[in-house]
């Protein structure tokens, strides 16, 4: 899961739940699962939730975090034994993995319905501007050779697709990521590698002014910012378990 301010993934983790008709005892696959943001507002639902993660950290945070979910270290190119689940969900996932594609046809063969969310295009998200404004100590990204980027929706739809799923639902959802004060907006920022980088390169005090500068066109009345990102929620069908564990 992508970082921001705490509470910025509330939105899409409800567009998530009511698309894939999460309710009470719902069985949920929580794929890349993270500190258990998604876990948690599943379990809320009262759904019956499993989510596995690479990093043995996030999963002993997701928890003590979220004490009514199954966690444990796992693969999601490879989910083995798993399930059955009557949901699969990948959550801000799809653009970290090896191989999308077989994340998918993985998710699906252990349930019948998969949903997926990416961050929107880049000039869709606010948060472009914290690139912009370091961009004098650490250049301009330029985007790399190759397919289009998982952001773009047709090269997201034509991936689940290629994995065997039928779309059902491609949505978008914004999530405001909401800073109440100048340190909060540039003090997390220092705290990352290209952050680091350009304070390296430039002093803490001019990369400050550069990123404060740069998102003024972001404040609110309240004296505070509010970055407002567009997110994509796409759902599909397999022909994956079922509840009672045979094939849908």
């Amino acid at each position: 899961m992508s970082e921001g301010p705490r509470g910025w993934a509330a939105p899409l983790y409800a567009r998530v739940l009511d698309a894939t008709g999460v309710a009470a005892g719902t069985r949920v696959l929580d794929l890349g699962s993270g500190g258990g943001g998604f876990a948690a507002a599943a379990v809320a639902r009262g759904a019956v939730v499993h989510g596995i993660d690479t990093d043995p950290s996030a999963v002993a945070v997701a928890s003590g975090e979220v004490p009514d979910a199954v966690f444990a270290v796992g693969d999601a190119h490879d989910l083995g034994s798993l399930g059955p689940f009557d949901v699969a969900a990948a959550v801000q996932l799809l653009a970290h993995v090896v191989n999308p594609v077989l994340v998918l046809r993985e998710a699906a063969r252990v349930a019948p319905v998969v949903a997926v969310t990416v961050w929107g295009r880049e000039e869709e998200c606010d948060v472009r501007a914290f690139g912009e404004a370091l961009a004098p100590w650490v250049g301009s990204r330029r985007a790399p050779d190759g397919p289009p980027p998982i952001t773009e929706p047709a090269r997201l739809r034509a991936l689940v697709e290629l994995a065997g799923l039928t779309v059902t639902s491609f949505d978008e959802v914004v999530c405001p990521f909401d800073y109440p004060d100048d340190d909060e907006l540039v003090g997390p920022l220092f705290g990352t590698g290209i952050g680091r980088h350009a304070v390296n390169r430039g002093g803490p005090v001019a990369v400050r002014d550069a990123v404060l500068e740069r998102f003024e066109r972001h404040r609110t009345p309240g004296g505070g910012y509010r970055l407002e990102n567009v997110f994509r929620v796409l759902t599909a069908t397999s022909g994956g378990a079922t509840r009672d564990g045979a094939p849908a």
